[in-house]
């Protein structure tokens, strides 16, 4: 068992535990949510995709959305996870991004879709 992200109290009063599944998926949210800076003895650790959402919506965006989002998920997670496939989306005032990935440990194939409006 691992520790569950964002962390919070079970029900028994104690640090709230999640499954090895879960923790990666939890990995790659923290990555994605984490900007470069911002944790103290890793300041590359991050995608900056939240920095990335207050910029004009555009196919521009996009791309580099999706460099960064794959980029920061193989620096940081290439011996848990296999990036398949980034995608990013730009509709009006929203950005959603979509990450398939395989688990390397189990070999399953995993996709995680985030939106957030820009």
């Amino acid at each position: 068992m691992q520790v569950d992200f964002p962390y919070r109290l079970d029900e028994r009063g104690r640090t709230g535990a999640t499954d090895d599944d879960d923790h990666v998926r939890d990995l790659v949210e923290q990555v994605l949510f984490t900007s470069p800076g911002e944790r103290v003895n890793r300041p590359t650790f991050g995608s900056g995709l939240l920095q990335l959402v207050f910029a004009p919506a555009s196919d521009a965006l996009a791309a580099a959305t999706q460099l960064t989002v794959q980029a920061a998920l193989q620096e940081w997670l290439a011996e848990l996870i296999e990036v398949r496939d980034v995608s990013v989306e730009v509709d009006d005032s929203r950005l959603e991004v979509t990450v398939a990935y395989v688990v390397r440990r189990t070999q399953e194939t995993r996709v995680v879709q985030i939106a957030r409006p820009v």
